[in-house]
């Protein structure tokens, strides 16, 4: 196989890339492994690689979790068949893909780690400390996304607990090998995100009350750039001619969260936040209801919206190219009626936007319709909870955190274990809580034209606060 003389492209051909947990070399006659670590700019040009790894695997992991969710429905035949179902099989070729991804990126961020030589100079010291960052960031997704996944090629399945552990050593050494503070902050933020799914409260809590004093904190990982690569869900739902992905339309006012307003797309892809500081007011008002502490929970998601979200960018856009319809469901609302977020709740306006009448606003970061008043109003643990992962969903939506939440895990694929023997039976099963609903049940609903009313089949964080005691959600609550 030759390689482009984009430098990026090197690794590809200076490396042993771990793809399913299989090795495999590509040969050229030009750059052999140990010319390329001792040439020029090797180690920029390799972490370069692992940044553009990063993107990849944020973007197929954004894509395939947001369809398994109740945030968006495949609208077309383009993408995943089954995963609104949600139907989840080891042997389906997207459950490999993600896991590539997510272990090329391990091993990518693992090979810069060993194989190179790092001098004790600022500018080395800081790619090893971000080479750091993005391998834990990989066991991160590995722990959040599956049942568990190797480390190393054919190695044992490693656990959610055993992935985040390792993931916060990581992080640890990163963050003393960094000296930008926002930097340091990215890595205290992820090791919060590590306890929270640990069920760590204390430790998760503590970390977390780190971050709100920088409560624009956000790092993100860039797509559109001179090498690539292209931020693929910005393309599935927001285009010229086709959407492929609609959200629910409890969520329509939030989408597009990634837009272009320009002819050429390519020269306006939108980052995707990986860590940002919502979280970390998010994490420690779930850590407050918990301990029923209703007057500090409702303080703290007064400043999430004052300090933080409040301050994310809004821009006007003209999407009326969006009609919605066309694809599997044609009966999208596509003027502003009113939602029910399921049978039993009040019809509510603002939620679906007549895109047809002008600009509407566009949030790239955060979004969300919660307000003070709703916040005022919690008066039990189980209210506090609701609207917690009401904001999580709104805040996180189109960044691939939803299936988390809903406790839906994907096996280790069947590739993995055609070829690693230490993949058992336990390992090549989804988990699909009971309480999910079937047969496209997360995406469904009604619309009364007549009395211009969309009526949502389930209102999934009812459904969580309903079984908080479940072991796939809530790890506060154990």
């Amino acid at each position: 196989m030759k390689l482009a003389f984009n430098p990026l492209y090197l690794l590809a051909g200076a490396s042993l890339l771990l793809s399913s947990c299989e090795l495999f070399e590509v040969e050229n006659p030009y750059v052999t492994e140990d010319r390329f670590i001792d040439g020029q700019q090797s180690l920029p040009t390799w972490l370069n690689g692992v940044r553009r790894q990063t993107s990849l695997t944020v973007g197929t992991v954004v894509e395939f979790t947001e369809i398994v969710s109740d945030n968006y429905f495949n609208n077309y035949t383009q993408s995943s068949k089954v995963f609104d179902n949600p139907e989840i099989n080891h042997f389906d070729r997207d459950v490999t893909n993600i896991q590539a991804n997510i272990q090329k990126l391990l091993e990518m961020s693992e090979f810069g780690l060993t194989k190179f030589t790092f001098s004790d100079t600022p500018a080395d010291q800081q790619i090893r400390a971000e080479l750091l960052f993005s391998k834990a960031y990989a066991h991160i997704l590995g722990a959040d996304l599956y049942v568990g996944l190797p480390t190393t090629v054919l190695g044992e399945v490693k656990s959610p607990v055993e992935l985040r552990n390792l993931a916060i050593a990581l992080l640890n050494e990163a963050s003393t090998l960094y000296s930008d503070s926002a930097d340091k902050n990215a890595c205290t933020l992820l090791i919060a995100r590590c306890h929270y799914g640990l069920g760590n409260r204390t430790e998760a809590a503590n970390f977390a009350t780190q971050i709100v004093a920088t409560p624009l904190l956000l790092r993100q990982v860039r797509y559109g750039t001179q090498n690539g690569p292209s931020n693929n869900f910005q393309s599935a739902i927001f285009s010229n001619t086709t959407n492929w992905f609609a959200p629910l339309p409890r969520l329509d006012f939030l989408d597009p969260k990634y837009f272009h307003q320009t002819s050429n797309i390519f020269d306006d892809e939108k980052p995707i936040a990986i860590a940002k500081a919502e979280e970390a007011y998010l994490i420690l008002a779930e850590a407050q209801a918990v301990q029923n502490n209703l007057t500090a929970v409702k303080q703290t998601l007064k400043d999430l919206l004052s300090n933080t979200v409040s301050k994310r960018p809004v821009t006007p856009l003209n999407d009326k190219n969006d009609t919605r319809n066309g694809g599997n469901r044609t009966d999208y609302p596509i003027t502003a009626v009113q939602v029910k977020f399921d049978a039993q709740s009040p019809a509510i306006s603002g939620f679906v936007l007549d895109r047809s009448k002008g600009t509407i606003p566009a949030y790239s970061v955060s979004g969300t319709h919660i307000t003070n008043v709703e916040i005022d109003a919690i008066q039990t643990q189980d209210d506090a909870l609701y609207l917690i992962y009401l904001l999580r969903q709104e805040i996180f939506i189109a960044e691939g955190r939803r299936m988390t939440d809903l406790g839906i895990r994907f096996p280790v694929s069947e590739r993995e274990q055609l070829n690693n023997r230490n993949v058992s039976e336990q390992h090549i099963k989804a988990i699909i809580p009971d309480f999910i609903p079937t047969n496209r049940g997360l995406d469904d609903f009604t619309y009364d034209r007549a009395n211009g009313i969309v009526t949502m089949a389930y209102d999934m964080n009812k459904v969580l606060v309903q079984h908080k005691a479940s072991p796939y959600v809530m790890p506060f609550i154990k």
